[in-house]
This record gives C-alpha cells, sequence and structure tokens, in this order.
C-alpha cells in the first residue's frame, strides 16, 4: 500500500491499489501514482484481449486504446498486427510513453463525453479495467460519444460493472469470462450516416 509520504510500493498488487483508492480516490491515485503505474492484472489481461480478438475478429485497422495505463493493451495488440493504435490516459501517459515507444494523449472521460474525439474513426475501442471506475451518472455522455467514433467496443473489466445499454449506442453482443476477468464485446446500435452534400 502507498506509504502516506506518497511514495510508490516496490510494487502493485490488487489489494494496495484498493487501499490506495480508497486513501486516495480513484482520480487522486492515478495523479500521484500515474507514472509508475502497472496493471497487476497484466498476464489475464493479455491472454483475454488474444482470446477477444481471435472469437470476435475485431477489427484492428486502427484501434483507440482508451484509459491505456502502461500499454499492456497497446503491447498485445502490436503483436496481433494492429499497427495504428491511438492511447489515451490523462495520468499513465508517461508510464504509456516509456513501455510503448509512444506518445498517450492526456484527455480526461469527462472531456471524451464533450466531444473531444470529434470526427475520428476506429474500427475498434478497447477500455481495460477503467470503466467500471466512471461513475454511472457519467458513462451515457460518455458512452453516446465513444459510439460516434467506434464500430466495436471491448470492455475488459474485473466486475460486473459497467452495463452499457442500448440507448447509449451499444449493444452486448457476447461475453467471456477467464480468470475472474470479463471481456465484454459490444456493437454499436446503429449506423452512421453521411451528411448528405449541401
Amino acid at each position: 500500500m502507498p506509504r502516506s509520504d506518497d511514495q510508490q510500493p516496490v510494487s502493485w498488487e490488487d489489494s494496495a491499489i484498493r487501499a490506495a483508492y480508497e486513501q486516495y480516490g480513484v482520480e487522486g491515485f492515478y495523479q500521484r501514482f500515474g507514472s509508475s503505474y502497472r496493471n497487476p492484472h497484466e498476464r489475464v489481461i493479455r491472454a483475454t484481449l488474444q482470446v477477444a480478438v481471435a472469437r470476435w475478429d475485431l477489427p484492428l485497422d486502427r484501434v483507440l486504446d482508451l484509459a491505456c495505463g502502461s500499454g499492456e493493451v497497446t503491447l498485445v495488440l502490436r503483436e496481433l498486427g494492429c499497427a495504428v493504435i491511438d492511447g489515451i490516459d490523462p495520468y499513465t501517459h508517461q508510464a504509456y510513453a516509456e513501455r510503448t515507444g509512444h506518445a498517450a494523449e492526456r484527455i480526461t472521460f469527462e472531456q471524451i463525453a464533450a466531444g473531444a474525439l470529434a470526427g475520428r474513426s476506429y474500427g475498434t475501442i478497447v477500455c481495460s479495467f477503467a470503466l467500471h471506475l466512471v461513475a454511472l451518472s457519467r458513462l451515457p455522455a460518455l458512452m453516446t460519444q465513444l459510439s460516434l467514433i467506434g464500430a466495436a467496443l471491448l470492455v475488459l473489466t474485473p466486475h460486473k460493472r459497467p452495463q452499457l445499454r442500448p440507448e447509449w449506442g451499444w449493444r452486448c453482443a457476447d461475453e467471456l469470462l477467464i480468470e475472474r476477468v470479463r471481456a465484454r464485446y459490444y456493437q454499436r446500435t446503429y449506423e452512421l450516416i453521411d451528411a448528405p452534400d449541401m
């Protein structure tokens, strides 16, 4: 568990992270320790992502690694042949850059909900171990904005939440569970229509 002087622990364990969330709050934890953060579930995230991509034939032409952490998803996606990956995380961008060699954009969920990614297009959006931390009241706007830029959404979560709703732009097509990590495959509930030329 992080010490009171805000020094990071030697290694991150799941129980230490939960205790630090309680001590600092989720945002405060990542503000203090984001540059050194490593997801303690990286091994199972790797395995789950490999199975999910193969099982659902997810489009890997251009992927958004949302709440990209220290790059655990990006590294696996590269191994699976994805060449264009945009990482976004306002707190762990330093850890991401150190592991992947690429910069992560420092955009928050609140900024995304307000349209910060408007005009972009992704075959797949992957969000690993983050959406369950978003307040339910903030999910509709965030998910609606994501549905405007991505055709497929893969959510990796250690919980049953979040449960995304079709009115937010996403329909759960399938789910798998590997060692207590859930992968939910969502498809956009509508097709985007190009505006007619004027």
